[in-house]
């Protein structure tokens, strides 16, 4: 009869903890260029709560810390060199097309965008995926080689009317309001700001504390949504940004093309970092000019430093140049004062990593820098599945319970 008893009742514990299990979700919240100190020189009660209640970390972006290369390593894993989409806007070397993030024809060619995001390594491994407006989420990504491309539901960036934040936020709470047999297991969501402010205002502005602070309260309706489900214990949030901002100035420029003879490159790729696509026998002369100006680090892209994890890529220019932090390359009028795409070791560049929920540790403070490469084996270990190959290690798997 005891033991029947003890029976009973482990079966009503195992029966129990699978329902938990079935409804445990992450939502992971991504603020576009939110740099790493943001919570601490502005006014943000609901990031800093998330921080103190659970984990506070910073986390350094890939280069180059750019949106769309380092949105797409946080769910890839893969370094920008690895997953194709080495910037914001590039040259296809092989049909001289243009990625851009404006050419929605291009942009959506699935053969620029190489790897497995987290929505199909999911997918694959028999879980539901709900994602609001991430970047690579709408494009049919390993096209013909998986089931379905696509997340479980998503939207299209292209498809107007694009969703207000408050539209995002009321389509999270539906996601998360679905019967469980339809509720997705991992949640991503996407704002553009505070990256849109800060580069017109700087990232030390009254524009840029204002937007950060509206952000915030954006966070608090998250977690107010978070609190109201029926399994608000089961739930991860994390919050993070895909790159840092500096400040520009129009006294740090460099125009590149009044130190280089123009009969030494075919084209100059203007952006961070710049690339110089040379005639033939001239890149050594091309970084040679370049190298003696204080502010520039200039190599062959076979000599990019190992630390940046860049230059095998064949879109990549055959000489790349960086400046310094808060300098820029150009001759025109700066239209932004804030930017990024600098070396992602500089602390500008750096993001905040908040989390808080059943699977991190509570009021856990990480006083080192992890790569980004990592986040995407922290939610594959969260999520119970076997992510694809990848870049990441699991040095950061000291955030989880």
């Amino acid at each position: 009869m005891r033991y029947l008893k003890h029976t009973l009742i482990f079966v009503l514990f195992l029966l129990t903890t699978l329902v938990v299990l079935g409804q445990k979700c992450t939502v992971i919240v991504s603020l576009d260029g939110c740099r790493w100190d943001y919570p601490e020189i502005y006014n943000t009660p609901n990031l800093n709560a998330i921080g103190k209640q659970g984990v506070k970390a910073v986390m350094q972006p890939s280069f180059p810390s750019k949106t769309f290369p380092n949105h797409y390593t946080l769910v890839t894993g893969l370094t920008p060199d690895h997953h194709g989409i080495i910037s914001n806007n590039f040259i296809d070397q092989e049909t001289n097309l243009r990625f851009s993030l404006s050419s929605k024809t291009v942009k959506k060619d699935p053969r620029f965008w190489h790897g497995e995001p987290i929505w199909q390594t999911a997918m694959r491994q028999g879980l539901r995926v709900g994602v609001i407006y991430w970047p690579g989420s709408d494009i049919p990504i390993n096209l013909g080689k998986t089931p379905t491309p696509y997340p479980t539901y998503y939207h299209d960036y292209d498809n107007p009317p694009l969703l207000t934040n408050a539209q995002r936020v009321a389509r999270l709470q539906e996601l998360l309001n679905l019967p469980e047999s339809e509720r997705p297991r991992l949640i991503l969501m996407y704002f553009e700001e505070p990256d849109h402010t800060s580069h017109q205002f700087g990232p030390t502005s009254v524009q840029t504390k204002q937007v950060v602070e509206q952000m915030d309260s954006i966070v608090g309706e998250i977690r107010h949504i978070i609190a109201q489900t029926a399994f608000p214990d089961s739930i991860n949030l994390i919050v993070t940004a895909d790159h840092g901002m500096t400040r520009l100035s129009e006294e740090r420029k460099i125009d590149i093309e009044s130190i280089l003879n123009k009969s030494w490159y075919d084209r100059v790729w203007y952006d961070l970092p710049t690339m110089v696509f040379p005639k033939k026998g001239c890149a050594d002369k091309i970084v040679r000019a370049l190298q003696n100006h204080p502010h520039l680090r200039v190599w062959k892209k076979n000599d990019v430093p190992a630390y940046l994890r860049y230059g095998t890529n064949p879109n990549i220019g055959e000489v790349v140049v960086l400046p310094d932090v808060g300098w820029t390359i150009g001759s025109r009028k700066l239209r932004n004062i804030g930017t990024h795409g600098f070396d992602p070791t500089v602390q500008d560049m750096h993001v905040p990593f908040l989390a808080v929920g059943p699977d991190f540790k509570k009021m856990y403070v990480r006083t080192e820098t992890f790569p980004n490469t990592d986040f995407y084996n922290i939610i594959c270990h969260i999520l119970g599945i076997i992510p694809a190959p990848n870049d990441g290690t699991n040095g950061a798997f000291d955030v989880l319970q």
